[in-house]
């Protein structure tokens, strides 16, 4: 944990300031804080820091399947891994900046799983603040530490342990669907910005052709599965889906609503990976699809309203991949 964090935090039950105990905490020699623990102003409450990384979070939890798919396939999903752009071109569509828009700004990443996005970001030059309620952080720790402007917290995001106006720029890909109260978990976003400053988040579109998806009549038993086995099945089952579902892909006219009917991710026609990519692609994001407590999608008219209702102007909700909500933050200061 790098100090020039602290100053933009706080006890997410008091909301007061958070300083280092300086006789628990264990400093390595680039100056980073290893081990050790935050303290509340008023002495009630404090949050460990390990493993460099500070605590907010305690035990299981609804996300534990993030943390163990993320630590599973670590560095899948990095464009820095897969030698593919893929991360990257969805973060600058998705969100509409540059970065010459986030360099040395403060950008906060909610959700980061293991760092697909916050190395884009880092890439950008901003300084990112990456969170998830999962055991994820160790991953995106492991994978991201070199970069001197990354900062990584396990907390929850309905208590947030930051001080309002904090943050310059604030994106969540993939992620608020996820979650048990997804307009509870957006609402708790935008106070984290500062006034101008821009939020991009995305959400499983509402539609029809959606809620089709085969994953929905399987959700009902996969989600309540024990998490391990529900993997080891998919393991074997995977690779034979992928290429039925390939297979299909190949039938003409007819083809790409035979696909629709295996609930299998398959990129085959989407990305230029490799066969073996393919297959680790398809596992992860299957298992991402049928393994998650939650799967809330929402509707562009919910999204809009949430949008207007936090004070965020000039709103654009539109469908990339999924469905995309970004604007500005309201500046009310004369």
């Amino acid at each position: 944990m790098k100090t020039d964090i602290i100053p933009r935090l706080c006890c997410p039950i008091s909301r007061k300031p958070l300083t280092l105990s300086k006789e628990d905490a264990v400093i390595d020699s680039t100056g980073e804080i290893q081990s050790g623990f935050l303290v509340s102003e008023d002495g009630q409450t404090s949050y460990p820091i390990r493993n460099y990384i500070p605590r907010f979070v305690g035990g299981a939890n609804y996300a534990d399947n993030f943390g163990m798919q993320w630590n599973f396939f670590a560095r899948t999903q990095l464009d820095s891994y897969s030698g593919q752009p893929i991360s990257a071109e969805r973060f600058w569509n998705t969100t509409g900046w540059k970065p010459e828009d986030i360099q040395n700004k403060w950008v906060l990443d909610i959700g980061c799983g293991s760092g697909r996005f916050a190395e884009i970001a880092l890439k950008g030059g901003a300084n990112v603040v990456a969170i998830d309620y999962s055991t994820a952080v160790d991953a995106c720790y492991a994978n991201l530490k070199m970069h001197p402007k990354l900062h990584i917290i396990q907390c929850d995001i309905y208590s947030l342990p930051f001080l309002p106006e904090t943050f310059d720029f604030l994106y969540s890909l993939g992620v608020l669907q996820h979650t048990p109260d997804v307009k509870k978990a957006f609402a708790a976003l935008p106070p984290m910005l500062i006034e101008g400053g821009r939020i991009c988040t995305d959400f499983y579109w509402n539609r029809l052709s959606a809620l089709l998806n085969p994953r929905y009549l399987i959700r009902p038993i996969s989600k309540r599965m024990n998490k391990e086995k529900l993997f080891k099945f998919l393991e074997k089952a995977v690779p034979r889906m992928l290429k039925i579902n390939q297979l299909f892909g190949r039938a003409p006219y007819i083809g790409k609503f035979l696909k629709k009917a295996i609930p299998v991710a398959d990129y085959s026609d989407v990305y230029q990976l490799s066969p073996a990519q393919q297959q680790e692609w398809a596992l992860l994001d299957t298992f991402d699809m049928l393994a998650p407590a939650y799967d809330n999608p929402q509707s562009i008219a919910t999204v809009s309203e949430w949008f207007h209702t936090a004070g965020i102007k000039n709103i654009e909700v539109f469908h990339c991949g999924h469905l995309v909500a970004r604007g500005v933050k309201e500046i009310t200061s004369h």
